[in-house]
């Protein structure tokens, strides 16, 4: 008697090219999908920039200092700092960040006035920025760019639930005037870069809002002006102009730092020439570990490198007005939206600079360039992103679901967790 043999299965087929993209479009519409781009962009922008920093200062810290982890040593204490700030941030609610809006901003009045004060403000690279407390530098005007964020947004979600964001007066008045004040508070101190932001976020809030485009169009106008009129007044930024327009004139000039910047990024080549290796460094390039950092990314890591940081602000980008978009709540879609402008328009400006398609600012490349002045409110509103991802639908869902958190974890497989 003869015994059937089971068929076999037929082997599974494998999902084709078309299969595989629905895939990973799919692992987009995941609830947490924004809270972990946020989280997971900002920790390698931050590693990437403290490798940099050291990279980038080595050459000018040892013979300054006699030790080349200087800046590196300040600039992780910054982190350190910033942080917890940022843990402390995305455990916030929302109207905690709508109570410190108003707050923030008088503070932020009234450190930028000190800025103006004989003794106490810094002047460098034809700016005054700074406020000289003993060894520390702090330079206020970053700590502004989060308060126009958030003020801007309450004042304008309180006004959108009155139902008077109809006509253009109130639309504009207070938020206008106010953002005026800081935009001449810094103008006052010469600092193009950070004005060039703060305008940003404005039109941002505006944008978002839904400003009448007839409106939207005249305020853009009116901020291209305004930058025309401070470019022209000041002559350092004239030449800064002249000698991005003139690609002929004043090599060793006007145009030294832009040019060695693209120098660096082409000797780097598809793959660098390896961490630390690069030359540009060497006294060569100006400022390599703030304004031009993205530069020495390019020499050490080649192009490779540079289009990493880049997809990294792009995720950063995509996450951020992902969070705008599905978020419920006026002030946090419009903060979202404002903090997210701030971050990635600051990041095209200075990676604009260096490749040589914009006129050198000044400003830092988030996360990345040396400096906590910028680094903590950065961290700060990086960490409001991530309060708000938490409040898209099925988010608070999805984290409930995920279990104990990884210090729990740790402590329950040591068997210190409570039973």
């Amino acid at each position: 008697m003869s015994t059937a043999i089971p068929a076999e299965d037929p082997p599974a087929e494998r999902p084709g090219p078309r299969e595989r993209v629905a895939a990973a479009i799919g692992l987009l519409d995941r609830p947490l999908t924004s809270y972990y781009l946020v989280l997971g962009c900002t920790v390698m922008l931050l590693a990437l920039g403290l490798t940099m920093v050291l990279s980038a200062s080595l050459v000018k810290q040892i013979e300054e200092t006699g030790s080349a982890y200087t800046l590196l040593q300040k600039q992780a204490v910054w982190v350190a700092i910033g942080l917890p700030g940022m843990w402390l941030a995305s455990r916030l609610p929302v109207k905690t960040f709508r109570a410190l809006a108003y707050p923030l901003l008088l503070l932020s009045i009234v450190a930028l006035l000190l800025v103006l004060v004989p003794g106490l403000g810094r002047t460098a690279g034809g700016a005054t920025r700074w406020i000289a407390l003993g060894p520390l530098q702090i330079q206020p005007s970053e700590p502004a760019k989060l308060a126009l964020v958030l003020w801007g947004a309450d004042l304008l979600a309180r006004k959108e639930r009155l139902g008077q964001l109809t006509e253009w007066k109130p639309l504009l008045v207070p938020l206008l005037p106010g953002a005026g004040l800081l935009v001449l508070l810094v103008m006052l101190g010469d600092d193009l870069g950070t004005t060039l932001i703060l305008l940003t976020i404005f039109l941002g809030l505006l944008w978002v809002v839904g400003a009448p485009g007839r409106l939207f169009v005249g305020m853009a106008g009116l901020v291209c002006l305004l930058v025309a009129i401070l470019i022209v007044v000041e002559p350092y930024r004239m030449q800064r102009l002249t000698g991005f327009l003139d690609r002929s004139g004043d090599p060793l000039g006007a145009r030294y730092q832009g040019l060695q910047g693209l120098y660096a990024l082409a000797s780097g080549g598809w793959f660098g020439t390896g961490l630390g290796e690069g030359r540009a460094k060497w006294y060569f390039l100006p400022h390599a570990e703030t304004d031009f950092i993205f530069a020495i990314v390019g020499e050490e890591f080649g192009l490779v490198g540079t289009l990493v940081v880049l997809s990294l602000f792009g995720l950063l980008a995509y996450a951020g007005l992902r969070i705008a978009r599905r978020v419920k709540d006026p002030f946090t879609r419009l903060a979202a939206a404002g903090a997210t402008a701030w971050l990635v328009v600051q990041a095209i400006v200075n990676i604009g600079a260096v490749i040589g398609v914009l006129p050198i600012t000044g400003i830092p490349l988030p996360l990345v360039s040396y400096g906590g002045s910028a680094l903590i409110p950065t961290l700060i509103a990086l960490g409001m992103l991530l309060a708000f991802a938490k409040r898209e639908p099925g988010a608070r869902q999805a984290l409930a679901a995920r279990g104990p958190g990884p210090v729990p974890r740790a402590l329950s497989w040591l068997g210190l967790a409570r039973r």
